[in-house]
């Protein structure tokens, strides 16, 4: 086992991949990730998303047991939940966490309001993804995630390898350099399953009161949360 990478380290270790394989560097960091950390030390943070189903794919490559943690903020589509069961099918080794928050929706009203999403939409995400991800990340070095650069201009410089301040460990983000269409050429080629509402316009899939359809031409993350100026749940931003 590596000695684990300490934050003076990452840009280094980020730069250091080679993106001229099929996978784009994604691989390679992957095995990087899977020998530098032992299981207990890292976790996919699963959105179930396109993106989520290749990086399951990739990762079970590696290591078939990967530990998995998706945040059932119980605000998610049918579609996803379906996508979650059509995956635990195709991987039976995967050890996939259903993470829920400590409120239910009933008590989340009585303490706040009826529908915090539409008020508040920050302090709904605190309570149903922010702070249930902060339990699930106790005793772990790093996290993996799905971003991608091309998917928003908030986005567009994230790193292979990246400090996370909010989590306080470090951020593994293999797909940085892949394009829409090598996600869904990888999804198509795989036959893997994935969220039916990516069929219906829906690129970025979160909780179904904060999400809808978008046209072909719009950046990726604007069918999340319209008419705000939100565009991130709050996992991936360091305030």
């Amino acid at each position: 086992m590596q000695q684990a990478i300490t934050y003076e380290y990452w840009q280094d270790i980020s730069a250091s991949f080679t993106t001229d394989d099929h996978s784009k560097g994604a691989l390679s960091v992957l095995e990087w990730a899977y020998h530098t950390y032992n299981e207990d030390e890292i976790v996919y943070a699963s959105s179930f998303g396109a993106e989520a189903i290749v990086l399951i794919d990739l990762i079970t490559q590696i290591k078939r047991e990967a530990k998995l943690v998706f945040l059932d903020t119980d605000l998610h589509f049918p579609e996803t939940y379906q996508v979650i069961e059509d995956i635990k099918k195709r991987f039976p080794a995967l050890q996939v966490e259903m993470k829920k928050p400590h409120l239910t929706l009933d008590e989340q009203a009585a303490r706040y309001e009826s529908a915090l999403w539409k008020k508040d939409p920050n302090q709904c995400c605190q309570i149903r993804k922010i702070l249930p991800l902060q339990e699930a990340m106790v005793g772990k070095k790093a996290w993996i995630s799905g971003l991608r650069r091309e998917q928003s201009p908030t986005r567009k410089h994230t790193n292979f390898v990246n400090r996370d301040e909010k989590f306080t460990n470090i951020k593994i983000c293999p797909l940085i350099h892949w394009r829409t269409k090598d996600v869904w050429d990888y999804i198509k080629e795989k036959q893997l399953p994935y969220n039916a509402l990516h069929d219906v316009n829906y690129p970025s899939i979160g909780c179904f009161p904060c999400t809808q359809p978008t046209n072909e031409d719009a950046d990726s993350r604007a069918g999340r949360w319209q008419g705000l100026t939100k565009t991130e749940c709050g996992l991936h931003t360091n305030s």
